[in-house]
This record gives C-alpha cells, structure tokens and sequence, in this order.
C-alpha cells in the first residue's frame, strides 16, 4: 500500500452550515478531498488485507451482485472517517444506505468496492470511489485501486490527478480510432434494454470495446487518457459521482446518452474526451434493438 498517500487528519474545524455551491472556495474543496482520500487509503488497506482470504460471500438479491465482509468492513471504515468531520453531512452508501436528507447541500456518495465480483475471484480490477456532491453537483472524488496503487483525486477546479501527478483526457478524435469501454447492469438477464445491442454495435464502430467490471475504474482510465470513451446503464450515484468529477477536470465531457445533462438519477452515462463525444451520443441513439439483429 502507498503509505505516504495515507493522512490521518484530525477533525477538521470547516464549519458546516450550509454554503451555495458557487460560494465553495478552493481551500473548503481541498479539505473535503483531503479527507476523502483519508476514507480511501484506509478503506483500501483493509480491501488488500482480505485479499484472498475470504471465506464466503453473498448475493444480494440478483444473480452476480455479490457483498463481502471486504465490502462491509471498507464502508465502515469510511463512514468513520466521515462522520468524524463531517457529522452533518448526509451519505448515500452501496452497502449502508441512505443516512440524511438525500436532498440535502452536501452528501457523500459511497462505494466500497466497486468491482466486487472481479475481487471475490481475485481479478485485481476494483477500487474504493468516494465522491461528495454540493447541492446535486459532483463536486469531489476520490478514487483507488489499491491493487495497481493508483490513487485518482479531483475536485472541482483544482484539477485532477493520478499518484498525485495531473491527468488529461485522451486526444482521439473519433469513434474509429477510439478505444472504448462499458459495462452490464445486474438485471441484464431480465430485460431487454441489456447493453449487449450497444456493446456489440460499437465494436465494430471503434478499435475496441473493453469491460472491467468497475464503473469508476472506467472513469478514471477515460481521465488520464487510457480509454477515449465510456457508457453504461445500470449504474447508482455511488458508481459515479467520484469518476464524473475526475473525467470533467481532466478536460472531458459527462452528459446523458443524447448529450442532455447527465441525471445522477438516471443510471447512464455517457463519458469521453469530449472529441469524439457527439459522434458517440449520435452512434448510442441509433443502435437498432438485439431482436432485431439476424
């Protein structure tokens, strides 16, 4: 684990009334990414201590989606981080819940293992994602892979980088030349708006598709440049509110599936360099359905 990544800070003295968001100064947001990165490097630490040591795990209802004690025991370790600083704060988190007023200025969106399925058969694709939006808006996130030691931190205006060193999308200026990437939603067995049509539409579009099995992952690798474009269906502000903040200070683009304003309700998302973002949009829309396909 880097270490030196690791802050244990004290609580901190930010007062919590309630700001507007446009009120936030770069000095608040570098305290909220201060703190998240602390919840992130120690929610990783414990992800690498079950590393190959867990016993069991459990479905939580469909097929695939699975929760560990690596999950549960990650989460706790940051909602105490959190609730350390911030008592106040509202939190969304995968495992945990709603805690607060989900309307509320500020609230923590939490994933503690993101890739769940990849870390339960030891397939070193998964990461920690925590993310605070400011009145809706994403407006930090933090985002490690404890298993590449890549730690991923932006927040809004202050840029974003990588083992703290800045990061910028790709320059790949269409679909053609592009590398993508995606993911399948837990009910993909149950209904037909799948991403199966879309994933294998796409393919022959691009120079690829790839599927990690973490949507901030995804996001992340779209930030500093690896993969030129992402979509999925699916997904939950826990999935994303970190990666969107990452993508956007890299100098991409985040919007819906037809270039609208990205819903954090919605679960989809359409992320990219930004070069190639319209041709994508355009390309998404006209994806004829599965059965249709000879």
């Amino acid at each position: 684990m880097a270490v030196g990544f690791l802050h244990h800070l004290p609580p901190t003295t930010y007062d919590p009334t309630p700001l507007n968001m446009n009120q936030a100064t770069p000095e608040q947001l570098e305290i909220f990414l201060d703190i998240a990165t602390e919840a992130a490097m120690v929610a990783g630490a414990i992800l690498q201590n079950y590393w190959g040591a867990l016993e069991a795990f459990e479905e939580k209802g469909r097929p695939g989606d699975l929760v560990t004690v690596a999950d549960k025991d990650a989460e706790a370790a940051i909602l105490k981080v959190l609730r350390r600083h911030f008592p106040n704060h509202s939190i969304l988190a995968e495992e945990s819940g709603q805690m607060g007023d989900r309307q509320g200025e500020y609230l923590w969106a939490i994933d503690p293992l993101d890739g769940t399925t990849n870390y339960a058969h030891q397939y070193p694709i998964a990461s920690t994602s925590i993310g605070l939006l400011i009145d809706g808006t994403p407006q930090v996130g933090v985002i490690y892979n404890p298993f590449r030691n890549e730690l991923f931190r932006a927040a809004r205006g202050l840029g974003a980088t990588c083992n703290r060193r800045p990061i910028r999308v790709s320059k790949t200026p269409s679909l053609s030349k592009s590398l993508l990437v995606t993911g399948f939603a837990y009910d993909r067995r149950e209904t037909s708006d799948n991403n199966y049509a879309e994933f294998c539409y796409l393919t022959h579009l691009t120079q690829g598709v790839r599927r990690s099995g973490s949507a901030s992952l995804d996001l992340s690798d779209v930030a500093c440049g690896r993969l030129d474009g992402y979509w999925e269906r699916g997904l939950s502000p826990w999935d994303i509110t970190a990666g969107v903040v990452l993508v956007e200070e890299a100098g991409g683009k985040v919007t819906a599936y037809d270039g609208s304003p990205l819903d954090m309700r919605s679960g989809r998302i359409l992320a990219t360099n930004g070069q190639l973002h319209d041709e994508l949009s355009t390309e998404l829309l006209r994806v004829p359905p599965l059965s249709s396909w000879k």
